[in-house]
């Protein structure tokens, strides 16, 4: 297994080679807190995404905003909802309010846009071509949900040979019966971290 550059402490992670922000999912469906899937203190999770987009601005760096749509008739549905019991009905569908972005999310005027209907980013989009084109060698993920598109898309940017930084309190997700948001946050970033990713908080990021 190839070794991940480790962050230096000091920003150099977003100079030491070319890289690019994913923000991934970061949609009403996360944020508006009448949704199902609301995810707990999003309005925290968003405010640290921010952060994230406020310093790939200024070191004019490649971002790119990513949202998960599925047409209104389900055509491209594949096997998302398998273990959510039968879609007669499901989320996420084109031209709703809950797959716009979230009302407070900062939104670059040179960030890039793709739509995605699969967990990782990467699925079925031309992300890796654009990354490619701008000759991006490490993506940092932030979005939602932790567990699912986020650690799906960072999985898949490793197989696919980009250096990988994770910032986990960006991300967000629902709880689960077991676990809360914070133990899933825990759970994937140890997992991540022992040979996909390496593991950062903002603070320590943007130093």
């Amino acid at each position: 297994m190839r070794e991940l550059l480790p962050l230096t402490g000091d920003g150099e992670s977003m100079k030491s080679e070319p890289t690019a922000l994913l923000v991934v999912d970061a949609q009403r469906v996360y944020t508006d807190q009448k949704s199902e899937l609301y995810c707990p203190a999003s309005d925290k999770t968003i405010e640290n995404i921010n952060s994230l987009i406020d310093a790939f601005s200024e070191e004019k760096l490649p971002i790119f905003l990513i949202r998960h749509v599925h047409s209104v008739d389900g055509s491209d549905l594949g096997r998302m909802f398998d273990f959510g019991g039968p879609a007669a009905d499901f989320n996420f569908k084109e031209g709703s309010e809950e797959v716009e972005y979230s009302l407070t999310l900062r939104r670059a005027p040179a960030a890039r846009e793709i739509v995605k209907h699969r967990y990782s980013a990467f699925q079925g989009t031309d992300l890796d071509e654009r990354l490619r084109a701008l000759k991006v060698e490490r993506v940092v993920i932030c979005g939602f949900m932790t567990n699912f598109c986020c650690e799906s898309t960072a999985r898949e940017a490793h197989d696919r040979d980009y250096y990988v930084t994770f910032v986990t309190e960006a991300t967000g997700c629902p709880a689960l019966p077991q676990m809360s948001q914070e133990e899933i946050r825990e759970v994937v970033a140890t997992l991540l971290g022992a040979g996909f990713a390496t593991i950062t908080d903002c603070a320590s990021f943007l130093v």
